[in-house]
């Protein structure tokens, strides 16, 4: 067996016997500072452990959600009825996509951007509204116009009033005209106002009448609108719950029409309390909006290039007057890509503080136009510049984060008036990966930090030391 003095002879840490040692009050007090120089670094060394270090890379586009990208939003306008508001998309690659609505919400708001009640349906056409083929001008005036002041008197009188809401200048008012004035001289034959009085049908020029079509929020033009006279009053003033009519528009169906409504009134239920009976639903037939705002939100999914979306009033048969169109919004959100959850975002951030910083760039901010102060056909643009950043985390999970740069002004156009959102992604895209630190290395540098701060302080304790006794012995020498 090895002896246990062969095994001592490879003892590094050879002992010194104690009473050959001498204390002195530099060792001690640079013993004190070695000590805390060492908890110090230790504490800096472990805190530079803990904290998350990430390296970052600038790469070709390689995203994992394909060749589209989600935008999501929610956009408030005030002074766009939900009637005629479309979500339209576009791109360079020649898609265009008009009036979006399997993924597109709407609400209808009042100027303060507050709901007036649930979602608004829009319907579907799916094919082009029919009129009168020939334009007989010997169709005759067969509806009664209104005004501001005999608007109410004549509403309260009938059980129904249907009317149409119309400027001289339109083509779609136009074309309405003779087959509006055959239908209405048909219902006064056969529903005779002075004897039957279930239904009237009336007509108001919105060019002379104002204010009476602003209160209905007629925004398009023509707009038939069903006004029905009892249950559906709801406020002291009178005001009539009503409907608006997308149907065909040649004689034959508006008479149609007009008979199917007065098949839900009878003569003593018109004579006693005036309130429907019966009444049926068509497909043509929808609650017109409460209010002459709207809140768009949703999402669409774009291919990744240059493209547009745009917000504007569309119709295939209605007009509309550009000089009083009001795009002016209010952005609530505007997005891209996956919506990411507070944890993830804030898994993020511990690695990137600055990120998601541009995530949602245009939330809050308000983009106002009013046509009363000569900003007539003005159109909004917002134009964005998009950027992806991609996190891989610590535990290999990977995070994808769009943000953006906006720029927007307001634009005076010959056309509708829209909100245009154009945008642009970058090619490139920025890969941030999250570094884990090893173990090993800590463990190494802290047996660094405590061996270097310990020979440190022992060479310059031999210095301090060494420095005294030379000092004393050249005393001693001029003594003697």
């Amino acid at each position: 067996m090895v002896s246990t003095s062969k095994i001592k002879s490879v003892d590094f840490y050879r002992k010194i016997p104690r009473d050959l040692t001498e204390a002195s009050l530099s060792g001690a007090g640079l013993s004190i500072i070695a000590a805390f120089s060492m908890i110090f670094l230790f504490g800096m060394e472990l805190n530079d452990y803990l904290t998350m270090s990430a390296s970052t890379a600038v790469v070709v586009d390689k995203s994992s959600d394909g060749d589209f990208l989600r935008i999501d939003f929610d956009i408030s306008f005030p002074a766009l009825s939900c009637e005629f508001a479309s979500i339209d998309v576009s791109d360079v690659l020649g898609t265009n996509r008009l009036n979006i609505t399997k993924t597109v919400r709407k609400y209808s708001i009042d100027p303060n951007l507050n709901p007036t009640g649930s979602e608004f349906q829009s319907g579907h056409h799916a094919k082009p509204i029919k009129h009168d083929e020939d334009n007989d001008e010997e169709y005759g005036e067969g509806s009664v116009v209104l005004t501001g002041n005999n608007f109410d008197r004549i509403s309260h009188q009938h059980s129904i009033l249907v009317v149409n809401f119309f400027a001289p200048w339109c083509y779609w008012s136009n074309r309405l005209k003779p087959s509006w004035e055959k239908a209405a001289k048909i219902i006064r034959e056969r529903y005779d106002p002075e004897i039957d009085g279930r239904i009237i049908m009336g007509k108001v020029d919105c060019t002379l009448e104002v204010d009476l079509c602003r209160s209905n929020h007629i925004q398009g033009y023509p707009s038939i609108r069903i006004f029905r006279k009892g249950t559906d009053v709801r406020d002291e003033h009178g005001h009539h719950e009503h409907e608006s009519y997308y149907g065909d528009r040649d004689t034959d169906s508006l008479v149609k029409t007009m008979e199917n409504l007065v098949a839900t009134i009878s003569l003593e239920s018109h004579g006693n309390s005036g309130s429907p009976s019966g009444e049926t639903k068509e497909d043509n037939k929808r609650p017109a909006p409460k209010s002459g705002g709207c809140r768009v939100e949703g999402f669409v999914r774009v291919k990744k290039v240059p493209g547009n979306l745009i917000v504007s009033a569309r119709s295939a048969s209605h007009s509309f007057d550009v000089s009083q169109m009001n795009m002016s919004h209010v952005i609530t959100h505007f997005s891209f890509g996956k919506k990411i959850s507070t944890r993830e975002m804030n898994d993020v951030k511990r690695v990137l503080p600055y990120l998601g910083g541009s995530h949602d760039r245009l939330t809050g901010l308000s983009y106002i136009s009013n046509p009363s102060d000569s900003n007539e056909n003005v159109t909004i643009e917002h134009y964005l510049q998009v950027v992806k950043t991609e996190v891989m985390t610590r535990s290999h999970k990977l995070v994808e984060e769009y943000e953006y740069t906006a720029h927007s002004s307001l634009a005076h156009s010959i056309h509708i008036p829209v909100a245009k959102f154009h945008f642009e992604l970058s090619p490139m895209q920025v890969l941030i990966t999250q570094n884990s630190k090893s173990f090993w290395h800590f463990i190494t540098n802290v047996c660094a930090i405590i061996g270097g701060v310990f020979t440190v302080a022992g060479i310059v304790d031999s210095i301090l030391h060494n420095t005294v006794r030379f000092m004393k012995k050249v005393e001693l020498g001029k003594n003697f």
